[in-house]
């Protein structure tokens, strides 16, 4: 009796690089998606959550807090990115991109207090063009840099810019609270730091434009 040989069923090649494909997808979606990059989520989340507070309500020193806590996780994520070797190309974009939207979210939400019998914020329409304008220039600045394939990360007069930014918010916010509007020292320190705050930001564009000359040349 004559035996039947049967061969084993190969899948196409193509099937075979479909579904290495899918695997590889997934595998990077995964470690896209971390705990680092969840808590910058969160923070864009309760941005908006802040928006609506300083549009809708007069809880300023609530506020205030939403505010300290909402920044305090940059650097919390930063920091974990860091310590579990989870940085990713989804967390380089997404971190700066939730700090420009909620400092220049709190900015433009201000300006809005700004009308009415109520207290008013302090922050006017060219402090809020100077801080965004700022943050948009600087962002082409730095990819165009980076696209000729040199270093143009952020330096430390670019973060002291941002720890000026989120006092200066935290200031105004509370300066329209009752509890401490009634001391005229305070809302006059919250305008003298307003002014500081935007005189910094003009001044790091100038200077993130020197360097960026300066590394071009010397690249």
């Amino acid at each position: 009796m004559r035996s039947i040989m049967v061969e084993p069923v190969t899948e196409p090649p193509e099937r075979e690089q479909a579904d290495d494909a899918a695997r590889s997808l997934s595998v990077a979606a995964k470690r896209e998606w971390n705990i680092p990059n969840a808590i910058t989520v969160s923070r864009l989340f309760a941005a908006f959550v802040l928006f609506g507070m300083i549009s809708l309500t007069d809880a300023w020193i609530t506020s205030a807090v939403l505010f300290v806590v909402a920044v305090a996780t940059d650097a919390i994520d930063g920091y974990l990115a860091r310590r579990w070797n989870q940085i990713t190309v989804t967390g380089r974009i997404l971190d700066p991109f939730v700090d420009k939207i909620i400092v220049g979210g709190a900015f433009i939400f201000l300006i809005e207090r700004n009308v009415g019998d109520g207290p008013t914020s302090g922050v006017n329409a060219l402090m809020t063009v100077i801080v965004i304008g700022r943050e948009m220039f600087v962002t082409g600045l730095r990819s165009f840099v980076e696209r000729q394939g040199l270093d143009f990360s952020a330096d430390n007069l670019g973060k002291a810019k941002m720890v000026l930014q989120c006092v200066a918010v935290t200031v105004v916010l509370l300066s329209m609270s009752p509890t401490f509007r009634q001391w005229p020292q305070f809302v006059l320190m919250r305008d003298v730091l307003l002014w500081a705050t935007v005189a910094v930001t003009a001044y790091s564009g100038v200077a993130y434009t020197v360097r960026a000359v300066r590394v071009m040349r010397a690249g």
